[in-house]
């Protein structure tokens, strides 16, 4: 199975999963008036658009490259994924609002054992969908299902928090359940600049990582052949990268064996996880 169908796979279940959690989440969490069953229903929500958006993006990055869209459609990811922080920030801003008002005044919050069931429940199929994207992630070497599966973890440990809530409501301890709900306010907050500035970062064309890019050189190191690099250059491509740089070698050798090497270098750094393109122009030294 390719990344795209593994991508396609793992939203459809996340789209799934968050439907079931945001309908009994709503119920119990208007039902009981808990903030912070509130504000976790609000989460599921924006993680059903989260895999939505995903899943959309996912079908248009996987379209190859045509006449109008020579480096593929790629960027659709991010582009994608920037209407989702967006959302995201809009959502956390109003919830941190009413998590405020609720620190103020927490008399409107009913105990109900329906709470701690919601959690648990949550707890358990969010800590399934993380085992199975982190796995599906690994083996595929996506970032973008790394991404799922990290928010999946991260979701339960907000529920855990939200549990906590709950029991300590028992003992009268209403203050925390408003403390949850602005805590996870502001996770989603964070989370959504997080994203947003990562889709921003490819979106304006950032440059490839140290890493990635040492890696690059140490293969073009490895032919004495060459005697200088210069113009590095890297664009992105969706998740990966179109770099360009141009080489230097001996000036006695013949245009073919120059661009022999070349078209050697070309091949290695194309079979590189983060490279999409190399282009390698060739100079004489």
């Amino acid at each position: 199975m390719d990344r795209f169908k593994t991508t396609e796979k793992a939203s459809i279940l996340g789209i799934i999963g968050n439907v079931f959690l945001l309908i009994i989440k709503s119920i119990v969490g208007m039902a009981t008036q808990s903030q912070a069953m509130i504000a976790d229903s609000f989460n599921s929500a924006g993680d059903i658009f989260s895999s939505l958006m995903t899943f959309i993006g996912n079908k248009i990055a996987s379209k190859p490259k045509d006449d109008d869209h020579n480096l593929g459609h790629g960027k659709a990811e991010y582009i994608f994924s920037m209407l989702v922080s967006i959302s995201m920030i809009l959502v956390s801003i109003k919830l941190l609002q009413d998590s405020i008002k609720s620190l103020i005044n927490p008399e409107g919050y009913i105990f109900s054992w329906w709470l701690v069931i919601v959690c648990l429940v949550t707890i358990i199929i969010k800590l399934l969908l993380y085992l199975y994207t982190h796995k599906l992630a690994k083996n595929q070497s996506n970032i973008l299902l790394e991404a799922n599966a990290k928010d999946h973890k991260n979701d339960c440990i907000v529920t855990t928090f939200n549990l906590v809530a709950s029991l300590l409501s028992v003992k009268g301890i209403l203050l925390f359940d408003g403390m949850v709900g602005t805590g996870i306010s502001v996770w989603i907050l964070i989370t959504g600049i997080k994203i947003f500035m990562e889709s921003y970062n490819v979106l304006m064309d950032s440059s490839i990582s140290i890493e990635s890019k040492n890696k690059v050189l140490e293969i073009v190191n490895k032919h004495k052949e060459i005697k200088k690099v210069e113009h590095f250059n890297a664009t992105p491509v969706g998740y990966k990268y179109q770099i360009s740089l141009t080489i230097y070698v001996d000036g006695n050798l013949t245009t073919f064996e120059s661009h022999d090497i070349a078209n050697k270098l070309e091949k290695e750094l194309d079979e590189l996880e983060e490279i999409y393109l190399a282009v390698i122009h060739v100079n004489p030294i």
